[in-house]
């Protein structure tokens, strides 16, 4: 008959190893995968200026000169990722 289980069996630090890895594959998800709006999904400024390779501040100016669409929901600029 097998003693107490703890945390020093090889079992449990598995089953927590996995565990830790299932949440932070769950918190990633949530943090990267935003619903769509509408059926269309949006970029924020910075996910959108990493896209283009450019800065934020270019960014700021391509909208400031009208070059490029946007939306502003309330007080937060989003791109449609299909522009």
């Amino acid at each position: 008959m097998e003693g107490i289980i703890d945390k020093e069996n090889e079992r449990v630090r598995r089953f927590f190893a996995l565990l830790d890895n299932m949440e932070k594959k769950v918190e990633r998800l949530a943090r990267d995968n935003r619903p769509p709006f509408n059926g269309e999904r949006f970029l924020t400024d910075r996910e959108f200026s990493g896209t283009l390779r450019i800065s934020r501040r270019c960014l700021q100016d391509y909208r400031d000169q009208g070059r490029i669409p946007y939306i502003q929901l309330g007080g937060k600029i989003l791109y449609r990722q299909s522009d």
